[in-house]
């Protein structure tokens, strides 16, 4: 139907627009959020692209979703706003005639929400986790930008360093403030490098420095120079990254996990198709406007019931996870109610459009009442 392929085309492209401009202010707001983790030390500048790139995938299917939903309530919204409903109502057409090019069009969007939420998503939240955790682990004079004081994996030191060769294997104008046994110790260096030993350890060599020691408790305090001087960095070999948030689970293994916390990751990972699906079906009778008055008012409406769907979802989840309710009665009773508003709100956009509901039958009857009028005058 001529019909229908139009709409499936206006759909698309609105879809297209609506995309580009929320995956557009999402990427914005993680590349500001991302380079100030890299600024303050927390990340690696070298994997700032990738974070971003993994962050992205997490928040596509939320983005997804808003986009399906978005452009069929502007599409209907629009035809309403145009008069076009009028002319589609009059030829005798109904709006479930709606239903099946915005299924046809939602088809690919669920599929591929799915497919995020059930694969990719807990991949991008494994591979963001090992990227972070990778860079806490790492050796303390690799996790230093020069000029910045760095505080080490352990926590038990501070280092800042002026300069750096490109190789970190050379450093210079070296503070290294550290606390162990009740003692502090800081050791101050023009420079220094970094060497390995035979089983595989690195230490920084620092060169003519001044070495402070400081008891805590008590008020000895010595100064030492020295024109060597080897401080311990890094154990030998690759510091292993894990991660068992719920978030980063396959979901084989939340499926084959019985604990209640990851019951309720299940529970999001469930419901996010079927919000998808809802929410476009939902927009269909929300669309509705009067072309003579504005459309804000369906907009905030349709935004309240978004917001409120996804906010009992996430508290669903969260009382799942908890324990305070069970999985089997978890995952399906928001997504049915929303199902059964769907069914109301096309059953009350029918009724408005028919020749016997009330509205119509009171503007017939006044509509003869007036004809009557004007034939005895």
């Amino acid at each position: 139907m001529i019909f229908q392929r139009a709409l499936k085309r206006e759909l698309y492209s609105t879809a297209g627009g609506v995309f580009l401009t929320l995956f557009t202010i999402t990427v914005t707001m993680m590349l500001i959020r991302i380079l100030g983790q890299a600024a303050k030390g927390r990340v690696a500048s070298e994997d700032v692209i990738a974070l971003i790139g993994f962050t992205a995938l997490n928040y596509m299917p939320i983005i997804l979703i808003l986009t399906g939903f978005v452009a069929v309530l502007l599409v209907v919204t629009r035809s309403y706003q145009d008069s076009e409903m009028v002319v589609w109502f009059a030829s005798g057409q109904s709006l479930t005639k709606w239903l099946r090019p915005v299924l046809e069009f939602a088809l690919p969007i669920v599929v591929l929400v799915a497919l995020l939420g059930f694969v990719a998503t807990p991949w991008a939240y494994r591979q963001s986790a090992e990227f972070r955790e990778r860079f806490e682990k790492r050796e303390d004079i690799a996790r230093i930008s020069p000029g910045k004081f760095q505080e080490s994996a352990a926590a038990q030191r501070v280092f800042f360093v002026e300069k750096m060769s490109d190789d970190l294997n050379t450093v210079g104008n070296v503070f290294i403030n550290s606390v162990k046994n009740g003692e502090v110790i800081t050791v101050v260096s023009q420079n220094g490098t970094i060497e390995t030993n035979e089983q595989g350890e690195k230490f920084v060599v620092l060169e003519d420095g001044v070495r402070y020691d400081e008891t805590l408790d008590q008020s000895d305090f010595r100064i030492m120079e020295f024109e060597k001087y080897t401080a311990y960095i890094a154990p030998k070999g690759d510091v292993s990254v894990s991660d068992n948030s719920t978030r980063s689970m396959t979901t084989l293994e939340l499926l084959q996990d019985t604990n209640s916390k990851k019951k309720g990751e299940l529970v999001w990972r469930i419901g996010l198709p079927f919000m998808a699906v809802l929410l476009m079906l939902l927009a269909i009778p929300l669309g509705f406007v009067n072309p003579r008055a504005g459309r804000s008012f369906n907009l905030i409406i349709a935004v309240l019931l978004y917001m409120t769907y996804s906010n009992l979802s996430s508290f669903i989840q969260a009382y799942v996870g908890q324990n305070k309710l069970a999985f089997g009665l978890g995952w399906w009773p928001l997504h049915l109610v929303v199902a059964l508003i769907v069914v109301m709100l096309f059953a009350l956009r029918l009724g408005v459009n028919s020749r016997y509901h009330p509205y119509a039958l009171f503007a017939a009857m006044k509509h003869r009442r007036l004809q009557a009028k004007r034939n005895r005058s």
